[in-house]
């Protein structure tokens, strides 16, 4: 088990000072009733800023100790601006926790992409090569062993206009995400044409070899529909690998929820 002390800076912005400030108290009332140990909770002054959108800005800073699976909830549920992880204890993770973290992960993402839109844009990929599929076990065995890699089976729904394109980008994607394709299967599940152009939907099979910060993004981003770690048993995890998993599960969180002002900006 791995707990963690950490800070999170909460920022409340909006055009009106006295709902910011009320914004502000909410969230920190709400942060104390959690079910974790609050060690510190503090406010800052409400600042004036120079966007016409949202004039007013406060932030909130407050620690936390917990397990990782709490300081994780919470980053979902509060959408820091900034998480500062400040000491860890310990540096195993048993694979069926994890995959238990990563589903909660899976889900609540997935609504939020529901709302908000997807998270897996990527430039054009058609220039790129095609990734290496399938590996010997011996080269499996030296991503486990050599660099800490985790081996694991993800499953994800993904939409396009033909089978092989989309085939051919989730790979690439993939790969550079920093993940290792050892297996791939796909299954058509469906097909629309509507005026004339065509929509396919097919669940995709992985099997990947990647470090456990890309474990994260993927999650995060693809929100599968299944995730089966394959090996190792118990993870290896250091204080940087926790630290920028947890900075970019809250650049996505925020990210997704700050579209809709995005959009009005526009």
């Amino acid at each position: 088990m791995i707990k963690l002390t950490c800070t999170f800076y909460i920022e409340a912005m909006g055009n009106d000072k006295k709902a910011v400030e009320t914004a502000i108290s909410e969230i920190e009332e709400k942060l104390r009733k959690e079910k974790i140990e609050v060690l510190s909770a503090k406010r800052e002054d409400i600042i004036e800023t120079e966007d016409p959108k949202f004039r007013y800005s406060v932030v909130l800073e407050a620690k936390f100790r917990g397990d990782l699976s709490d300081i994780i909830k919470l980053v979902l549920k509060y959408g820091p601006s900034i998480v500062d992880v400040e000491e860890v204890d310990g540096s195993e993770i048993g694979a069926e926790e994890l995959v238990d973290v990563l589903a909660g992960i899976s889900s609540f993402m997935g609504k939020l992409m529901e709302n908000f839109g997807s998270l897996a844009a990527y430039p054009d990929l058609s220039s790129l090569p095609a990734p290496k599929v399938g590996y010997e076990d011996e080269e499996v065995e030296k991503m486990i062993t050599e660099k800490g890699f985790i081996r694991y089976r993800f499953v994800i729904e993904a939409y396009g206009k033909d089978k092989d394109e989309i085939e051919e980008n989730m790979k690439k994607a993939l790969s550079l995400e920093g993940a290792y394709i050892n297996k791939f299967a796909s299954k058509l599940m469906e097909e629309i044409k509507h005026e004339d152009k065509k929509r396919v939907k097919l669940l995709i099979a992985f099997e990947l070899l990647s470090n456990i910060e890309t474990l994260f993004i993927l999650t995060a981003k693809y929100a599968p529909v299944g995730i089966v770690i394959v090996e190792p048993d118990i993870i290896e995890v250091t204080p940087n690998e926790l630290q920028n998993s947890l900075s970019e599960l809250a650049a996505m969180v925020n990210e997704l929820i700050h579209r809709p002002f995005l959009a009005i900006e526009k």
